[in-house]
């Protein structure tokens, strides 16, 4: 009977009913979008980081930081026999890094100058969703060119270099001597991983140990997803994926308070929504809940009316999201939401075109919040109801 009488109070309501209802309908909906951009650049970060740098992980030499470039010159020695035995299986393969400086155009430019085989197959810089060749390949077959180089896009840009330009590269060796030679662009690749464009070049790791004077040495070792731990890697460390996207993640929950923020804000607005209507309903229908009262329906079910309705109001909201934003999301699930700048050179790795990811744990955690939100501002209100004389309410008057 309670539900009946209910549903009827909803629908006489009609205008107060409908904006009560669209507005926490769009609070799902605002949440539900922001909430599923944040898991899509959690989970781009993380998919474009394992496609184009780290697989399935790597081994570092001791004494590498990669945020440190003072390290480089003591991050290198020869690689471990068990981690050889992957090079050799083609199921790892080795970088060398140091410090270099170029002078493209007649500027300089401190860079760091990684050494990579040309020939691995295990990461593509440029997005394994991607139909061009790996673009370590054009570091191949090049005997005639003193230093191939590949850079990427953004540094394109910032050296002002095109491909079969030529530049001056000078390093320092591990005898601590200085020598320069001539670099010249094979290819620039479109890479949305920064970390592999920004302040980077690329050279065959044969060119740079014979630079170096470090000949079969490395800083550290990439191997292919599916891998399991070496046992005997010797002083070198053991880095997984979930070590090596640890900065992503820092970088999105250093966001959240921001985002949790919004969350409150829109969940305050359904609660005031909601709360208003509820208070309202108590003071305008007061002979209505004073002729329920006298007709026998106890305080406890009364109260128990409201805050049903009140349910009701968030049920409603739910299937008004599914009709009405559902396709909306549905289309920036599939087609994705295109950004107006490109984040790469803020630090932040972020596809320029962002997929939201809706999974059904954000879905029904959503879901029960807000479920529970609306429960509570119908049900606080409804309790002025348990301390009402059912005849002061049939004359329309409320106290308490």
């Amino acid at each position: 009977m309670l539900f009946k009488i209910a549903l009827k109070n909803l629908i006489g309501a009609r205008l107060r009913t409908f904006l009560n209802v669209f507005v926490t309908s769009i609070s799902f909906f605002v949440i539900l979008f922001i909430s599923g951009m944040y898991d899509g650049m959690r989970q781009y970060a993380k998919q474009t980081t394992i496609d184009t740098e780290i697989a399935g992980g790597s081994y570092w030499h001791p004494n590498y930081d990669p945020i440190d470039p003072m390290s480089f010159e003591k991050s290198h020695s020869k690689i471990p026999i068990a981690l050889k035995k992957l090079i050799n299986l083609k199921e790892a393969f080795p970088i060398l890094v140091s410090q270099a400086s170029i002078y493209p155009n007649g500027r300089m430019m401190p860079v760091t100058m990684k050494g990579i085989p040309p020939e691995q197959s295990i990461i593509n810089m440029e997005g394994n969703n991607t139909d061009k060749v790996n673009p370590t390949k054009m570091l191949a077959n090049h005997d005639e060119i003193e230093i191939p180089v590949l850079i990427g896009s953004e540094m394109a840009k910032k050296t002002q270099l095109k491909e079969g330009d030529t530049f001056i590269i000078r390093w320092l060796d591990s005898e601590k001597a200085y020598d320069a030679m001539e670099g010249t662009v094979m290819h620039i690749m479109n890479t949305e991983n920064f970390k592999l464009d920004i302040g980077t070049i690329w050279i065959p790791i044969k060119k740079a140990q014979n630079m170096l004077n470090m000949e079969n040495e490395a800083t550290y070792v990439t191997y292919n997803e599916g891998i399991e731990k070496v046992k005997s890697s010797g002083d070198w460390l053991h880095r997984d994926v979930n070590y090596l996207i640890s900065d992503i993640e820092a970088a999105i929950e250093a966001d959240k308070p921001g985002n949790q923020i919004l969350f409150f804000i829109l969940l305050c607005l359904t609660a005031m929504g909601i709360f208003n209507a509820q208070v309202l309903s108590i003071f305008r229908r007061g002979k209505e809940i004073g002729t329920l009262m006298a007709l026998g329906m106890t305080r406890s079910r009364v109260v128990g009316l409201f805050t049903l309705e009140g349910a009701l109001n968030s049920f409603l909201a739910t299937i008004m999201t599914v009709i009405f934003f559902g396709p909306i999301l549905w289309y920036f699930a599939e087609k994705g939401i295109p950004l107006p700048m490109d984040y790469s050179e803020m630090g932040l790795m972020i596809a320029k075109r962002l997929i939201p990811v809706y999974s059904i744990g954000l879905i029904l955690t959503t879901t029960i919040l807000i479920g529970i939100v609306v429960l509570l501002v119908s049900y606080f209100p409804s309790r002025r109801i348990s301390n009402m004389n059912p005849t002061d309410a049939l004359r329309g008057k409320i106290t308490t």
